[in-house]
């Protein structure tokens, strides 16, 4: 059983119907939970100081930041396809609000990275996005409304970098020393995600036709017995969902190391404060406001000329051009040419990631929180990865950025492990002009 009444077109300035008041309410939770994740990023500077934290001990609290959403984002994917999105996100968004909050309390190395650990949970966030945007809208425009839920939730990365050195400086206005004010700065995205949580409660529900509880109950949907380790274990067999999870890992894993590194990066190599490091490393997560959805677009654009094949070529080509642009954005050393290069490689970046979330909905529909799940735990185990050349004495961000740029080229081809039945590929091209149709006769 499939679900139906899906959106076959997105209105971005309309909240009329459930499918649209869950695409806009799901980017905006996301957004706020990017913004708790990364929010003690741009004031690390100020912690180093403070906790008098070593180069590897600033890696090893990155490496925490996003190690425990690998298994957070595995075990989240079936928990959709079990409780249903809305449930799922009210939860992680209220007791996710708790470690952020709570950050500043830390005292030392030991109970900091302990903090970063527990705020990396709220990561897993994305899987429930994808899942509800990928059940409310139809295959002819699923890609764009996946990339673009996704893209504004990760301009929270963005924002951050920008907004939380300001909510510093205003908090320090009130004549507390800088060592108190990181602390208390934290609260403030703390206290928006526990709000968060229970507005998504009461504007959501899991489907376009109602909640899960509800359509089991009608006979509609599957039931619930034994549903999460179904899906679970489908998932884990198809190594398409693997390759998946690598392609994520070199385009995801990449976004958020730079969201760790970036300001730090820029404070570092070319002598810049706090503030203008933050505002800076800010431009690369801010081009999520169009470049995810970009990527998304045009995989559903591909895909009504070329089928899945046209999905699978677009991620490839903009894969590998975000390996090329990180190994020339390494190699910058003119501050104005490395903000230059950073803006074109971030671009590449979230095209990527919308390209790869316009295949996932198609990997195994009767297993779409697992795959999601699985293929966005990739993009954590990516940025773990990274982390420890980052925390490497011997090897300078630099150099940890053009030794990535390398594993991304190598990373883009894995797409050719890709690849879809020529039953499914009907199938699929039938449900797309179905759509299509559907959408043309609503206009008209």
């Amino acid at each position: 059983m499939e679900v139906k009444n899906k959106a076959t077109q997105i209105n971005l300035f309309s909240i009329k119907t459930i499918q649209m008041r869950t695409f806009h309410t799901t980017w905006f939770a996301f957004f706020l939970a990017f913004f708790g994740w990364f929010g003690i990023a741009p004031l690390m500077a100020i912690v180093r100081e403070d906790l008098m934290l070593t180069k590897a001990q600033i890696g090893n609290t990155i490496i925490a930041s996003v190690a425990i959403t690998v298994l957070v984002r595995v075990l989240i994917g079936p928990l959709c396809d079990r409780i249903g999105a809305r449930k799922a996100y009210t939860w992680i968004l209220i007791l996710g609000s708790i470690p952020v909050m709570g950050i500043g309390l830390a005292q030392d190395y030991t109970t900091f990275l302990l903090f970063r650990l527990a705020i990396g949970a709220i990561g897993a966030s994305f899987v429930i996005t994808q899942y509800h945007t990928s059940v409310m809208f139809a295959p002819n425009c699923v890609g764009t409304a996946n990339a673009t839920t996704a893209g504004w939730g990760n301009l929270g990365g963005g924002v951050t970098q920008m907004v939380m050195p300001l909510i510093l400086t205003a908090v320090l206005s009130f004549g507390v020393d800088k060592f108190l004010g990181w602390r208390l700065a934290m609260i403030i995205p703390g206290i928006a995600l526990f709000i968060m949580g229970f507005v998504y409660y009461f504007l959501t529900q899991d489907a376009p036709d109602g909640n899960y509880k509800k359509l089991r109950e009608r006979g509609e949907l599957e039931p619930v017995k034994g549903k999460g380790m179904e899906s679970l274990m489908l998932a884990i067999k198809d190594y398409r969902v693997w390759a998946l999870f690598v392609i994520y890992a070199a385009c995801f894993g990449v976004e958020l190391t730079i969201n760790n590194v970036a300001a730090l990066y820029y404070h570092d190599q070319f002598q810049l404060d706090v503030k203008t490091a933050g505002i800076i490393a800010g431009l690369f997560g801010l081009m999520n406001i169009f470049a995810r959805s970009v990527g998304g677009y045009f995989s559903d654009f591909f895909a009504k000329y070329i089928g899945l094949r046209g999905r699978v070529l677009f991620l490839f080509i903009v894969l590998l051009g975000e390996g090329i642009m990180l190994i020339i954005f390494s190699q910058m050393s003119v501050l104005i040419l490395a903000v230059g290069t950073m803006i074109i490689f971030s671009l590449f970046v979230q095209m990527s990631e919308g390209a790869t979330f316009g295949i996932v909905p198609f990997i195994n529909k009767k297993a779409l929180g697992s795959v999601a799940g699985i293929v966005g735990a990739g993009g954590n185990a990516g940025a773990v990865a990274a982390g420890f050349l980052f925390r490497a004495e011997n090897i300078t961000i630099q150099q940890g950025l053009f030794f990535l740029g390398g594993l991304v080229v190598v990373a883009a081809f894995a797409t050719v492990l890709v690849r879809f039945s020529p039953e499914v590929q009907a199938a699929e091209k039938k449900a797309y002009e179905a759509a299509l149709s559907e959408r043309y006769a609503f206009k008209n």
